[in-house]
């Protein structure tokens, strides 16, 4: 490109270094900034040339980039033609949900500017475009951002003219020419993961999409991840994925993958045979039924005591096929060598325990191939899986799913009895339901419906909630656990009785679901499940829906149990992470009476560190005491009290604690507790001490918050900020019982313990003190701001919005919108005018 002697004369190359960034492409053409075409143009405003120049250069955005540049490159390179394709600006998650009180938001989605596929089911690449005048530099960060999160081995940065790829097979950045081929990507992939030509025939088999239009990138890594690594010979795997992210869907792909793929353990001419097991009914019943009704007449269920051989597919639960007492075992009616696979859900449910019965069948079947899916990570609780599967090769967390906007976000109540607060200890000599005298000793949450049965207890719980659903949704499907069939049994009678109104027109509106119901409870489950009906809504029950029950529409977990295990409390609150847009299900409420959830979020290796958790109870005088519990486990406890010696009519009974039907309980503490939104990890705080935290991250010190608040362009700002995170004025007010603060006195005191002040203190404050303002104007200007002030003072800061507040009384009493304005000599002056009205009122 040709410069004219005058433009050289005005520039030199020191100065163009620092106004701008030049790239030269290999072409010899300039790329220049935008700082440095306006430089251009203002010291050569006349020069026409550069000018037709410098705004060509501004006027291609990252969208002409892709369409002129990046598109053409991809078509010349191939992969436009089948099996290869590419997405064009494809969004990859949901977006985030945000929580903003009872409103909700979702965050942006992450959206790559192409994803290249091999083949439709095999994303091998992705890249990032930026417009032609930045560096094509500038998209390498987040192209290997997306690459590391999607899984894949090759990262794209183009501005359309220069290509940087990163390998992460080699861990070189190298610039390109052109993009290149689908061929090259494939044999570098297949080179460094050692895919031979039968593996990638069989692992580059299509998945069905009769149910599903488009799997989730999760879903694509986990499926591509376990067929190649049965296909490559490794016997054991595992897979952990969160509860509600398609672990059943997966394991579908993964067996249709193989089996239109011709695959089998022995290379014979055959579909393969696969088993899919499980310990409870429900999670063999609904994949058959549903995820894998396309295999069609190659499904069959093993029950009944029957060894069908002919079928391909088959179900069953470990105790169907289990050797016990009665049965020698019905899995030895196989041969060893007859499944191709196991896949064995909900691993973790003891099926790797050296000791158990499960293992032998898993040992029995050694030839198999064995695939373990489970949604916990590894614990103490569940270490013998691990040792048996091996490290996953595929994790994708709770955390991850929330993040990504395809898991709801909840919202954790702690609700503290008073006898849970302060423990409860009967009188002496009292006797409990069926004339027993109550051991005398201080009993604690651990001991409830364990060693004694504290009536009064379970009637404050079903008070509560049915108070809190009375303020919500009388309608949002709850699952209530509790801590035996028994307690649910009277769980769900106290809460019967407490919606009566609502039980006269749907009969089943509570419901008990435990193994005593049979086929009856199975179908109060399988309602409760359904998008479309309204009742039941709220089931009790102690351990039967812990686990694969799917319930999208579950607004509300609440735990009247003592848990102790990690893996059964990330269990019970999968009940309600499921997302479903189309019926307003976008958050979830934990409801915790015993204190579980507010201790066991102390999982480090899954969600990230938990800040510290805030408790609230009451000594014997009802003060408040406040402990601090940072990621502190609950103890083991006592098994429940058995009577050595009973009367022949309590034997008949067999009753193994104490019922206690006198006394009074109240709720003695209420808290709702946060989950952090910023992304990062999960974090179990109070509102107001997250909404303080949020606000000691943006600013160091009041004197900072105040300078930008009293600006009204960057209080809007600060406000969008405070929404990202989850934070609305209107809820905080509540949560802080403020109802009449102003928000910037109310975040000062959450933050830096500042006094509270209202908007009437600040208002009269200004009226009083900043006399000399309002004398600047005529008669009828002081009068609107005087109104302007007052209505400031009964509603907020909302009411400063031009021209919206000049149409309503009593200002619009004084004329119309442009007759108000000239009363201040014109636009600008009214909105200096209201600009400094709104700075004096936070000068201090």
């Amino acid at each position: 490109m040709e410069i004219d002697n005058w433009i050289r004369l005005k520039l030199n190359l020191a100065n163009c270094l620092l106004l701008c960034k030049q790239i030269l492409n290999p072409k010899g053409g300039l790329v220049f900034s935008p700082i440095f075409c306006k430089f251009l143009h203002a010291i050569a405003p006349a020069k026409g040339w550069w000018i037709t120049q410098t705004k060509k250069f501004q006027m291609i955005t990252e969208a002409d980039t892709c369409r002129k540049y990046v598109l053409p490159k991809l078509i010349e390179a191939g992969w436009d033609n089948e099996p290869h394709s590419f997405t064009e600006q494809k969004s990859f998650t949901d977006g985030r949900i945000v929580v903003l009180g009872n409103r909700v938001k979702r965050n942006p989605p992450k959206r790559a500017d192409y994803l290249l596929r091999y083949t439709r089911d095999f994303t091998i690449a992705v890249v990032e475009a930026k417009a032609a005048y930045r560096s094509a530099g500038d998209g390498m960060q987040q192209a290997k951002e997306y690459a590391l999160m999607l899984g894949l081995k090759f990262a794209y940065a183009t501005n359309g003219r220069t290509i940087i790829e990163f390998n992460f097979i080699s861990g070189k950045e190298r610039e390109l020419n052109a993009f290149p081929s689908p061929d090259d990507l494939w044999k570098q992939l297949c080179a460094a993961e050692r895919i031979t030509q039968d593996v990638a025939e069989k692992v580059l088999a299509p998945c069905n999409y009769q149910t599903w239009k488009e799997l989730r990138y999760y879903k694509e890594i986990a499926i591509n991840r376990v067929v190649q690594s049965i296909l490559q010979g490794k016997r054991r795997v595992l897979l952990t994925m969160a509860t509600g992210t398609g672990k059943t869907s997966v394991a579908f792909q993964i067996c249709w993958k193989l089996w239109n793929s011709g695959w089998n353990r022995s290379g014979e001419h055959r579909k393969p045979r696969i088993l899919y097991l499980s310990d409870r009914n429900i999670l063999v019943d609904d994949p058959k039924a549903k995820d894998f009704a396309p295999f069609g007449d190659a499904l069959h269920k093993i029950e009944n005591g029957k060894a069908i051989k002919s079928r391909e597919i088959y179900f069953s639960t470990y105790q169907s096929i289990a050797q016990d007492e009665r049965r020698p075992g019905l899995y030895k009616e196989y041969k060893a060598e007859f499944f191709d696979l196991i896949i064995v859900d909900e691993c973790h449910r003891g099926s790797a325990k050296d000791e158990s019965n499960w293992r032998e069948i898993l040992e029995y079947f050694h030839p198999a191939y064995q695939l373990g899916m489970t949604a916990t990570p590894l614990r103490n609780d569940n270490i013998d899986t691990y040792r048996y599967f091996g490290n996953p090769i595929y994790t994708y967390s709770l955390r991850q799913g929330i993040e990504d906007g395809f898991l709801a976000p909840y919202r954790v109540h702690r609700v503290i009895t008073s006898y849970d607060a302060a423990g409860w200890r009967p009188t002496r000599g009292e006797l409990d339901r069926y004339g027993r005298e109550v051991p005398d000793k201080e009993y604690q949450t651990q001991d409830f419906e364990r060693v004694v049965a504290l009536q009064s207890r379970t009637q404050a719980i079903a008070r509560h909630l049915t108070d809190f659903m009375k303020k919500t949704d009388r309608f949002a499907k709850t699952m209530v656990f509790c801590v035996d069939q028994e307690h649910a049994s009277e769980m769900r009678r106290e809460l019967n009785n407490l919606n009566t109104d609502l039980v006269q027109q749907y009969p089943d509106y509570v419901c008990r679901v435990t193994a005593d119901e049979g086929e009856i409870g199975r179908g109060h489950l399988s309602r409760f499940q359904e998008l479309e009906t309204v009742s039941p809504v709220i089931l009790t029950t102690s351990q039967l829906l812990t686990t694969g029950v799917d319930a999208p529409t579950c607004k509300n977990i609440v735990i009247a149990r003592v848990v102790n295990s990690m893996t059964e409390f990330k269990q019970i609150i999968g009940r309600g992470t499921r997302v479903r847009d189309d019926y307003g299900k976008f958050y979830f409420n934990i409801i915790d009476f015993t204190g579980s959830a507010t201790r066991l979020f102390a999982d480090t290796e899954f969600d990230g560190q938990p800040a510290a958790i805030e408790e609230v109870n009451i000594d014997k005088e009802g003060s408040v005491i406040v402990d601090v519990i940072d990621g502190e486990t609950l103890p083991q406890y006592d098994e429940p009290v058995i009577v050595e010696t009973l009367p022949p009519e309590e034997a008949e009974r067999n009753l193994r604690k104490f019922y206690v039907d006198g006394g009074h309980v109240e709720i003695v503490a209420d808290l709702v507790y946060e989950i952090d939104s910023n992304g990062k990890q999960l974090k179990v705080m109070k509102y107001t001490e997250y909404a303080a935290e949020r606000i000691r991250t943006l600013y160091p010190n009041s004197a900072e918050l105040r300078k930008q608040w009293a600006n009204p362009n960057h209080r809007s700002e600060i406000i969008a900020m405070l929404e990202e995170r989850g934070i609305d004025f209107d809820d905080l007010k509540t949560t802080a019982k403020q109802p009449d603060a102003d928000p910037f006195d109310l975040l000062c005191h959450l933050a830096f313990n500042a006094p509270l002040r209202t908007h009437r203190e600040r208002a009269d404050r200004v009226k009083k003190d900043q006399r000399e303002f309002f004398e600047k104007y005529g008669q009828d200007a002081k009068a609107i701001l005087e109104a302007l002030l007052d209505k400031y003072a009964e509603h907020g800061v909302a009411q400063f919005v031009i021209p919206d507040v000049l149409k309503v009384p009593p200002i619009s009493e004084y004329g119309n919108v442009m007759e108000i304005t000239n009363k201040f000599g014109g636009v600008e002056k009214l909105r200096e005018a209201v600009s400094e009205l709104q700075t004096l009122l936070y000068a201090a």
